[in-house]
């Protein structure tokens, strides 16, 4: 399978980057339960756990929580419909819907990029909750979003509820979805897999095609992974945190990531400005190297180039 290689990915934490809190704040305000004291039994937990010598992956215990919240009945008929609803209600730093719409048409409206097919494709890659980004208003710019998902089963009333968890990522295991994005796994699911072997130049989204933009140190393994294969990384920080800000400037210090800037996507801020350059830069570079094989072919530069997988 052959792929044009003019899609440019833009690949998104969610929690701290796009939004100022955690996504599950609406859940625990629609059923009145204490954020601060979900998170302190999260974190307790898997301590007590561990001293009776059990193993434990605390970047994604609050999932198993949420089910002890079910069955105790704290949050009585939650289910996935529930959960894309409150969704809704996730609140956006500035400028950010606005951001992820224009730099699609900045791109896409650009006569001479657009005249090979470059696209931007948004990516959201999560140890959230996949079923609330899928209901917020970020989800109609999307392309594809990874995130921790629930099985459903019928309560004792009939009811759908939240009863075993399906699909869980960590900040480790992000990079995989990385990979996937890479390979085009999530577009050809039963073609490619992503431990397949994929030369570089048969893989749908090169990485030097990617910007990763995420929030802290826990994202370390993702930027390491995008760096070290020729991908910008980018840390943003809340404007008004100066340990947020100091978290941000550690990790270009450790050389984890490109560039940092404040969580405003507003047109004109700093954060706008370079994913904006930046992305125009990998959109000429593109343009550059298909103008390079049809020369090196005597062939004429075409007018217009269909992306085969778009075909398939």
């Amino acid at each position: 399978m052959l792929f044009e290689q003019n899609k440019i990915a833009l690949i998104w934490d969610f929690d701290k980057t796009l939004i100022p809190d955690y996504m599950q704040k609406p859940l625990f305000e629609k059923y009145g339960i204490s954020q601060p004291d979900f998170w302190r039994e999260v974190n307790k937990i898997p301590i007590d756990l561990e001293e009776q010598g059990y193993r434990v992956n605390k970047e994604i215990y609050y999932l198993n929580h949420i089910l002890t919240y079910c069955k105790l009945g704290k949050f009585s008929g939650l289910n996935n419909e529930t959960l894309r609803e409150l969704g809704k209600e996730i609140e956006f730093f500035p400028g950010v819907l606005d951001f992820f719409g224009s730099i699609k048409s900045v791109i896409e409206k650009d006569p001479e990029f657009s005249s090979f097919d470059i696209e931007v494709e948004h990516y959201i890659v999560s140890t959230g909750l996949a079923e609330m980004i899928k209901g917020s208003d970020i989800a109609p710019f999307v392309t594809d979003v990874w995130g921790c998902e629930y099985l459903e089963e019928d309560d004792n009333e009939g009811n759908k509820a939240l009863s075993q968890i399906i699909y869980a990522i960590d900040n480790t295991t992000k990079t995989k979805a990385i990979f996937e994005i890479n390979k085009g796994v999530n577009k050809h699911p039963q073609d490619i897999n992503v431990n397949s072997l994929v030369s570089e130049e048969e893989r749908r989204i090169p990485f030097r095609n990617m910007i990763y933009i995420a929030d802290g140190p826990s994202d370390i393994p993702a930027f390491s992974v995008v760096k070290r294969f020729g991908g910008l990384t980018y840390a943003v920080y809340k404007p008004d945190d100066d340990k947020s800000f100091e978290q941000a400037d550690n990790l270009r210090v450790d050389d984890r990531i490109h560039m940092y800037g404040p969580a405003d996507f507003t047109e004109g801020m700093p954060t706008s400005k370079w994913l904006t350059l930046q992305t125009k830069k990998i959109a000429r570079s593109i343009v550059e190297a298909k103008k390079s094989v049809f020369r090196e072919a005597g062939k004429k530069i075409p007018g217009h180039i269909i992306d085969k997988d778009d075909k398939s």
